[in-house]
């Protein structure tokens, strides 16, 4: 029998070395798949993320068949290096020759395809899937083995071969997914996407307009003043009580009021009937719940209530969808009314302005994990009822105190940081009264 030539073996080496550079490259790139992409593109009907998605179903299974392809090739490798080293230069080589093809199947078998794999997995990972998904069928019986002691032994350390390795992104990953996305989505799509992941967090109170501003149609007042109310008002849907906001009886839309009016017709009788009936909302409700709440009662404006039943506040869809897709208007006067811009770039704020309004619009970072109004910022954060000329820092936003009435700030002016100095809006600096 003639001995296989050294042209042969050398070519058999070169092949071997070849096919462990694939195991080794459809190794790493079938790990390093995107999941949530590769789910995209099977279900877009791509034929090579589709049997990718099938192999990648069972990770022992495809682990299994590229480990015992990789070391069935490299150990033939190895033999048939030994065997030319042995043939041509005699036992004193063999040791050299097992050095030479340690260097040789680490540079070109492992780490140079393996760190293409990991810059372009998908260039890999769909073409092995063709080769890879028949050579699991044809060594299943071995690769089944395998997997069975391996399962085995994993077992006996408490870690369960089934468990689901497509695992779900929790809200903060996909928030970080969002912000890596760069220009592969928009800026104002992006803050909209983070948006919409932040109204779990916020709840009713944090944006409903406070008990005290509610602007609604008193039955106890005289028709001529309820006309005025009706015809100079900005809202459009009105709030219907007798005398007192927790007497309230329905929810009034202007558009229903004005033909009444233009007829003569106008009368608190007709108001009465042509009134919704009220829907309340318990606080602490998350905004995301409220939400759905809203489409499914079919309504877009609802009264927050206590655990005793007494009237906190109006919301309105509106005031939702503005967390999410921002103010509908840019002009800071028509959107916070309670905030004036003043020729040296501070601003003059009200006692009762919204702090999440404020940094929505004004694009600031005071505080909101406390109180929701900067009256109560101020208050909690110095324990006392400040007086006039009394100066304070939070997140670097410089707050100096020009009115209080009634045991309350009324007026105080705000000066902003420069933009890359501002802080994180639930981190708070010491306080600095002069």
């Amino acid at each position: 029998m003639n001995e296989p030539s050294a042209l042969i073996l050398i070519s058999a080496l070169i092949l071997l070395i070849f096919l462990s550079a694939f195991f080794s490259a459809s190794e790493t790139a079938m790990m390093r798949l995107n999941r949530y992409r590769l789910r995209h593109l099977a279900t877009s009907g791509h034929r090579g993320a589709r049997r990718a998605a099938q192999l990648l179903e069972r990770p022992d299974r495809l682990i299994g068949i590229i480990l015992l392809g990789n070391n069935f090739v490299n150990i033939l490798a190895s033999s048939i290096s030994t065997l030319i080293a042995l043939r041509y230069f005699g036992e004193a080589w063999i040791a050299a020759a097992a050095g030479i093809l340690t260097f040789i199947i680490l540079i070109f078998a492992e780490l140079t395809p393996k760190t293409m794999a990991a810059l372009h997995p998908e260039t890999i990972a769909f073409p092995a899937a063709y080769v890879l998904k028949p050579l699991l069928l044809v060594c299943y019986p071995m690769v089944w083995l395998i997997n069975a002691i391996a399962n085995g032994l994993l077992r006996l350390v408490g870690i369960s071969p089934e468990e689901d390795a497509m695992q779900q992104l929790s809200s903060e990953e996909l928030r970080t997914v969002v912000n890596e996305a760069g220009a592969l989505i928009p800026k104002k799509h992006q803050k909209m996407l983070l948006n919409i992941l932040d109204l779990e967090k916020v709840t009713v109170d944090d944006i409903m307009v406070p008990r005290n501003e509610i602007v609604g149609i008193d039955l106890g007042e005289s028709e001529e003043e309820i006309v005025q109310l009706i015809t100079s008002c900005q809202y459009t849907r009105l709030p219907l009580y007798h005398d007192d906001i927790d007497n309230v009886t329905g929810i009034l839309h202007i558009r229903n009021v004005l033909p009444l009016i233009a007829r003569g017709s106008f009368s608190k009788e007709r108001l009465k009937e042509i009134a919704k009936e009220p829907y309340f909302v318990p606080e602490g409700t998350p905004l995301t719940t409220q939400l759905l709440n809203f489409q499914r009662h079919k309504t877009r404006v609802g009264l927050v209530v206590n655990e005793y039943g007494e009237i906190e506040g109006l919301i309105t869809l509106e005031d939702i969808l503005e967390e999410i897709v921002g103010e509908f208007t840019t002009d800071i006067a028509e959107t916070i009314k309670d905030v004036h811009l003043q020729d040296d770039g501070s601003f003059l704020v009200e006692g009762s302005a919204n702090i999440r309004a404020l940094n929505r619009t004004l694009n600031w970072n005071l505080p909101t994990t406390g109180p929701k109004t900067l009256n109560g910022l101020i208050t909690e954060y110095l324990e006392s009822i400040p007086a006039p000329a009394t100066s304070l820092r939070i997140n670097g936003y410089t707050i100096e105190i020009l009115q209080t009435a009634e045991n309350a700030v009324k007026t105080a002016r705000i000066i902003p940081p420069p933009l890359e100095e501002r802080e994180a809006p639930d981190s708070q600096e010491s306080a600095q009264q002069k």
